[in-house]
């Protein structure tokens, strides 16, 4: 492979993809697609529709399964280590069939939340293959939740704390604006500060996109029963969600 482009795709609405996307993928043969199972399939099949819709040309689709991990080590960092070396191996392989220019599509921004550069780097530094790489920026699911709820992340000259579900259980609020992601367990739920304001959003852009917002004690449990119909219907779910204390 002579170069590989990684590619933002925003959150999930194919409106959402730039034109310095749309540019990038006319310049891509092949697409390396980490596959998530079955029971996410509709993630490739997004990925698809936007190819279909930008490409006037034949393009192809390289699949690759996303190795298993255990989803509550004693050891979190050794454990995604671990995980992201053999996915960065599975890459390798698949890099060195291919003779031209590779692409991946990322959800949101490459820069946040997200392991195909670090990936990238690793097969870089085996020093087997050798290629050139050039990250194309997305719309995150930051941007998108703040669009949908139509607000400002922080307050007027206040920080933004971005974090993730499991940091939020062991740190508690540690700021005055949180934006959490990746939490599978709804962390929120430890949250017992009565004056903290949420906004939440699940499937952002997508046709089962759900909002929820209002005084955290007041919609803590209807956020955790939709989550869990969606994510029964659906067999997973993708959501972000922003606390602010003062509401």
């Amino acid at each position: 492979m002579r170069k590989l482009y990684v590619i933002g795709i925003g959150a999930g609405d194919p409106g959402q993809v730039t034109l310095q996307a749309v540019e990038a993928m006319r310049q891509v043969e092949v697409f390396f697609v980490i596959g998530k199972g079955e029971a996410k399939r509709e993630l490739v099949d997004v990925r698809t529709a936007i190819l279909d819709a930008q490409l006037d040309r034949p393009y192809r689709i390289v699949p690759i399964a996303d190795p298993p991990r255990d989803r509550t080590p004693a050891d979190y960092l050794e454990v995604v280590e671990d995980w992201h070396d053999r996915r960065s191996a599975l890459l390798e392989s698949a890099f060195a069939e291919v003779d031209g220019v590779g692409g991946i599509l990322v959800w949101g921004d490459p820069s946040l939340y997200d392991s195909t550069l670090r990936m990238i780097e690793r097969v870089l530094a085996r020093g087997v293959a050798r290629f050139d790489y050039e990250v194309i920026p997305g719309i995150t699911s930051a941007q998108a939740l703040a669009a949908r709820h139509r607000i400002v992340l922080h307050g007027i000259g206040e920080p933004l704390r971005i974090t993730t579900g499991r940091r939020l259980r062991e740190e508690g609020l540690a700021a005055e604006n949180a934006l959490v992601m990746l939490d599978g367990d709804c962390s929120f739920t430890a949250i017992t500060d009565e004056d903290v304001h949420i906004w939440w959003g699940a499937y952002l852009g997508m046709p089962d996109e759900t909002l929820i917002e209002g005084p955290l004690p007041a919609v803590r449990d209807e956020i955790v029963r939709r989550r869990a119909e969606l994510r029964d219907r659906k067999g997973w779910i993708m959501d972000i969600y922003l606390l602010r204390r003062g509401g």
